[in-house]
């Protein structure tokens, strides 16, 4: 079994559009994907490689939280290594259509997202 490894920073924002416009610009991104509207959008750089997401969700002043990326076979097994560690799982498990996701706070309660991607293999 592998180790979780780091994925996007994720910010939660009411504002999706004009944040991640915002961030593109800062830091020179395009964004290269969008779902549900502003729901969620990511950014990338030029080859596509994942920077930094946005999510439409409660915003409190300075909080962002971070996403995680394992494979779906290590999926349950890095869920159950994560809350032994002291993750609390903050929304059941769930499938959607890009994999799996489960929803976790860490010991001071900072939000973040373990998720195994589905392939298009």
């Amino acid at each position: 079994m592998s180790a979780s490894k780091f994925d996007i920073v994720t910010i939660n924002s009411s504002r999706t559009n004009e944040l991640s416009q915002f961030w593109a610009e800062v830091l020179g991104l395009q964004e290269i994907e969008r779902e549900d509207g502003d729901r969620w959008i990511l950014l990338g750089d030029s080859v596509g490689g994942r920077t930094i997401g946005f999510q439409r969700g409660e915003h409190i002043g300075g909080s962002i939280h971070i996403d995680l990326s394992c494979s779906v076979s290590d999926f349950p097994a890095e869920r159950e290594r994560l809350m032994r560690l002291g993750a609390t799982e903050t929304r059941a498990m769930r499938n959607e259509p890009y994999g799996l996701i489960a929803n976790f706070a860490d010991l001071d309660g900072n939000l973040f997202d373990l998720c195994a991607y589905v392939t298009g293999d």
